[in-house]
């Protein structure tokens, strides 16, 4: 029998050939609304560093400033490297009219655009009437991906419907997409790494990222006081770990954030020895093993010799590696930092997808004995104690009635084993449920405004079978009605009024929520008051077509188990 665990969900699943078909394709096609046909002259901008020309887009009356850097490029002895500022000014007008290569990823979500390692950009996209004095709130968009492939040009992360729908509610902001670095690019981790203080390069760089956003936001006519971080999966992990990061520092790079399934405690966060045997395979694979530095080594390794190495088709090849607690800026397992309230005490809407569990739960068990082996013996990657895994098997039983999807009432799924709706059950809870319900528990023990959710709506590109899934709500915040991005079907083909309405007032709550911190002042047909998590009222949205606020107890107690024994859990 194999057993095999879901990660992080992607729904494109395409060959080499598709691979390089599409590269060549995408090399020559400006993404999402940039391709409408300009008007009037071009806007420009002028940062610190220089003044930069973007394009006007008739379509939604909208000014796109693309692939502008936000620090040196990682090349060459930058490889591996903490991220650096840029060193440079230019007298002349440069061009911000199409993004960059992408960061190097591997997987389905980055197989779409050209990739390089000189990525380390960022986009911004405003109203044509924005100038730069309007001093407009501002989104930050950090892209999921399992910390292994997707992007900042990602089409699905259109930008140009949900600032359209701000200026329609009246709660206008300015939104940005960035770039950082990915998989070993970004999060190569060892002893050797840990000891030159290169650690967690993804995570520097999205922070260098918001800096830089601090310093010239202004002259696009956004404020650098009234920046919202926000993200989905690993995005919103990254989010959750800039909350967290330096024991809870505020460095005023942020004043909200928002975290659509991810947050502060990861599922396992590991630190540098978890990744030391795959560094060494690494370095032996590409002849940097018998050198005094190993990592320099790295460095000057060719670029196409070290890419076909890392390559796995499926984002995650035997080389991956993730954000580690470093002791600098993680400085201990998330769910340490929010017990002892160390984080930047600022509002947050967290929520997660009922069925997360579809995409991060294990296949192939069809007894409890076999479900007891994969806990014991390391199936999510680290030995669950006997008394945990035991004390699991009772809070998630052989009944298949209380797992997931709950349309299937009693039915079991011998195709994915027979124990597949238990173990699914569980599994999203680990990997999504219980830390964002203790990030909302802790939100609410500082007094700061937290607004919760829970996710209850399936799309119509995702299988009945994988329920409402990871990754599900992303169409519906951005408004992406006519699925741009999306290659294996459209999230809106076919489907009710209702549907289409959630997607407004969701994206009308999340606009609000960056305009005013207040999710309900912008909310477009809102049926229901969101109230903030509290102490006394623990409470969510449960976002579907006839949404409601309800008590935060679902599947409570085998929640507050996981939340019970995080050290348990490596968490």
């Amino acid at each position: 029998m194999k057993l095999k665990t879901t990660h992080n969900k992607s729904r494109v699943g395409k060959s080499v050939s598709i691979y390089i078909i599409m590269l060549g394709f995408a090399a020559g096609f400006l993404l999402w609304t940039v391709h409408a046909v300009p008007i009037g002259s071009s806007p420009t901008v002028t940062v610190r560093n220089g003044t930069y020309t973007g394009v006007r887009s008739s379509t939604y009356n909208q000014d796109f400033f693309l692939g502008m850097p936000y620090a040196q490029q990682p090349v060459g002895n930058l490889r591996f490297t903490v991220p650096q500022s840029l060193n440079a000014s230019w007298g002349d007008t440069r061009d911000a009219t199409q993004y960059s290569d992408i960061c190097v990823g591997y997987g389905p979500d980055s197989i779409w655009y050209p990739q390089s390692e000189a990525c380390l950009t960022l986009n911004v996209i405003r109203s044509s009437s924005v100038n730069k004095d309007s001093k407009l709130p501002v989104g930050v968009w950090i892209h999921g991906g399992g910390f292994a492939s997707g992007s900042g040009s990602d089409e699905r992360y259109n930008m140009s419907f949900i600032v359209e729908k701000s200026y329609q509610i009246g709660k206008p902001f300015i939104a940005v997409t960035l770039n950082y670095r990915l998989s070993a690019w970004g999060f190569i981790s060892s002893s050797q790494v840990s000891s030159s203080g290169n650690t967690n390069l993804g995570l520097r760089d999205q922070r260098l990222a918001l800096q830089w956003v601090q310093e010239n936001i202004d002259a696009f006519g956004g404020d650098p006081r009234k920046v919202t971080i926000w993200g989905e999966s690993a995005g919103a992990m990254s989010v959750g770990y800039h909350l967290t990061a330096y024991n809870g520092r505020d460095d005023k790079l942020f004043r909200a954030g928002i975290m659509q399934s991810g947050g502060s405690i990861a599922p396992r966060a590991a630190n540098h020895t978890a990744f030391q045997l795959k560094y060494n395979k690494l370095v032996s694979k590409v002849g940097c093993s018998d050198v005094v530095d190993s990592l320099q080594c790295l460095r000057e390794v060719p670029f196409e010799t070290l890419n076909t190495v890392l390559n796995g088709t499926d984002g995650y090849s035997e080389y991956n590696f993730s954000p580690v607690v470093d002791g600098d800026l993680m400085q201990n397992w998330g769910s340490i930092q929010l017990n002892k309230h160390a984080f930047v005490k600022v509002p947050i809407i967290a929520g997660s997808n009922t069925d997360e569990g579809t995409a991060f739960g294990p296949t192939g068990i069809n007894t409890t004995e076999q479900w007891y082996q994969y806990l014991t013996d390391g199936g999510f990657n680290f030995q669950t104690p006997a008394s945990v895994a035991k004390r699991i098997l009772e809070l998630y039983p052989d009944d298949p009635s209380q797992g997931i999807p709950a349309y299937l009432g009693d039915q079991r799924v011998p195709s994915n084993g027979y124990e597949w709706r238990r173990t699914s059950a569980f599994g999203g809870d680990y990997s999504m449920h219980a830390n964002r319900r203790r990030q909302c528990e802790a939100w609410a023990e500082t007094s700061t405004p937290a607004y919760c959710y829970r996710f209850d709506v399936r799309s119509a590109d995702v299988p009945p079978l994988s329920g409402v899934t990871h990754f599900e709500e992303v169409s519906f915040v951005f408004h992406n009605i006519a699925g741009l991005g999306y290659h294996d079907g459209k999230p809106f083909a076919g489907v009710p009024q209702s549907y289409i309405d959630l997607s407004s007032m969701m994206t009308g709550m999340w606009a609000s929520f960056i305009h005013d911190l207040d999710p309900n002042l912008g909310a477009v047909k809102a049926p229901v008051y969101w109230d903030s998590y509290s102490k006394n009222k623990p409470v969510d949205l449960c976002l579907d077509t006839t949404s409601h606020m309800e008590a935060d107890t679902w599947r409570k107690d085998g929640i507050d188990y996981i939340n019970s024994v995080a050290r348990a859990f490596w968490r």
